[in-house]
Formats: structure tokens, C-alpha cells, sequence
């Protein structure tokens, strides 16, 4: 690898453990202002990475730099622990707790997106209609190299978090937005659903399904989402 790719290298790895780790800290909050402290007790309510590599080490960091080897961006997964029972028993708490983690990723999104227009607006940034997930603004050519480095941190952030967020969303387990649909149903129904969330094969599926199609749902969501920075 040259230079110029291990600096994005790190950038990326930067972005995704800190988005992980708000991701994750979100679900323990929520958890915990829900009635479940599993997770705050793991020492999983912070954005200190250390608990969250410690817990899943292959998914915070071999996969993500693997990722990033291979395809040049970066995939990876981190977890909370909870009380299955506390989910059964109440599958409302539990749903919020788990739309905590994509309106995590989802508000770092709109943060990235302010900063982003912030600094184009300054004329520190400039548009340049790139939709790679690194390049969507770039540094005008007087502002050097640490204008550089944020514009790519800034265009990691937003995407990277639009990605997690959606991806997150989908309605299969293991995936947030399965336990999220616990929201929608009967009480006696969402507990069934928590109890299927705990099936791993159910999951293994869930996850071969979303792989598959996420592609398809994803490039409308983020053309929506582009609008945040290209919108004039």
C-alpha cells in the first residue's frame, strides 16, 4: 500500500470504530433507561473502543481491515449484551433500544453533513459532484493538507453512517430492525419475534438475505441522503 492509502486507510478505521462504538452505546443508553442494565454493566455504554474491540475483536478489527484491504472501504459489526428475558418480557422497551443504534449512525450522518456544508459555505470545502464514499466534497486547493484529510473524514462519516443505519433497519434478524417491528405488533407477537431473534440459523439466513438485497435498497437511500449535501 502507498502512502496517500493508508492515510484514507486510517481514516476509514477511525470513522467506523467511533460510528461502531455510538452505534453500540446507543443500544446500552436505551437499554438501560428501559430497564436493562446487561449492557452498562459491560462496560458497553461508552465511546471508549477498548470494551467494544475486547467484545468482538474479529468484527472491530480483522474483518474491517480485511475489508478495506480487499475492497478499499470498510464492513465490520461490534454488540451489546442484553437480557433475552427483559426483551421478551417487554418487546416495546426492547424495540426502542433497538432503533437506538441506527438513529446513532443516523444523526452522526446529519452532523457530517452540516460539517460538510459548514465548510463549503466557508470556501474550505468545494463540491464535486464525486459520489465515491470518500469523495464527496474535497478541500479547495488553498486550504492544505488537514482541509484535505477532514473533507475525506467528513465524506467517511456521512456514508459510512447512511450504510450502518439502513443496513441496520432492515426487518431480519439478527439486524435492529427486526426487533424494532416490535413496535407495530401485539404484545403476544413481538414476544414470538424475540423469541425467533434468538434462532441462529434464523439469523445466519437474515443476514445471507439482507447481504443480497441491501445493494438494491441502499443506492436510492443514499441518493435521498446526498440531497443533505447537495442541495441547494
Amino acid at each position: 500500500m502507498n502512502p496517500d492509502t493508508m492515510i484514507l486507510g486510517l481514516l476509514w478505521y477511525v470513522s467506523f470504530l467511533f460510528s461502531l462504538c455510538c452505534h453500540e452505546s446507543a443500544h446500552a443508553l436505551a437499554a438501560k433507561l428501559g430497564g436493562d442494565p446487561t449492557a452498562f454493566l459491560a462496560g458497553q455504554m461508552t465511546l471508549n473502543p477498548v470494551p467494544h474491540v475486547r467484545r468482538e475483536l474479529f468484527g472491530t478489527v480483522i474483518v474491517p481491515i480485511a475489508s478495506y484491504a480487499i475492497g478499499g472501504w470498510m464492513i465490520g459489526w461490534a454488540s451489546a449484551p442484553y437480557d433475552p428475558a427483559w426483551r421478551r418480557l417487554y418487546p416495546r422497551r426492547a424495540a426502542w433500544m433497538a432503533l437506538a443504534g441506527p438513529a446513532a449512525n443516523f444523526t452522526l450522518a446529519v452532523l457530517a453533513a452540516i460539517a460538510i456544508r459548514t465548510g463549503v459555505a466557508l470556501r474550505v470545502f468545494a463540491l464535486n459532484g464525486s459520489l465515491g464514499f470518500a469523495q464527496l466534497v474535497s478541500a479547495v486547493p488553498s486550504s492544505g493538507m488537514v482541509a484535505q484529510a477532514l473533507a475525506a473524514l467528513l465524506s467517511i462519516v456521512f456514508s459510512l453512517n447512511v450504510l450502518l443505519g439502513a443496513f441496520n433497519l432492515l426487518p431480519v434478524p439478527p439486524l435492529d430492525g427486526n426487533a424494532a417491528l416490535g413496535l407495530l405488533l401485539p404484545q403476544a407477537w413481538a414476544r414470538r419475534l424475540a423469541d425467533l431473534g434468538q434462532n441462529r440459523t434464523l439469523a445466519l439466513v437474515g443476514l445471507l438475505l439482507a447481504w443480497k438485497f441491501f445493494g438494491v435498497i441502499f443506492q436510492p437511500v443514499f441518493s435521498v441522503a446526498l440531497n443533505l449535501i447537495y442541495a441547494r
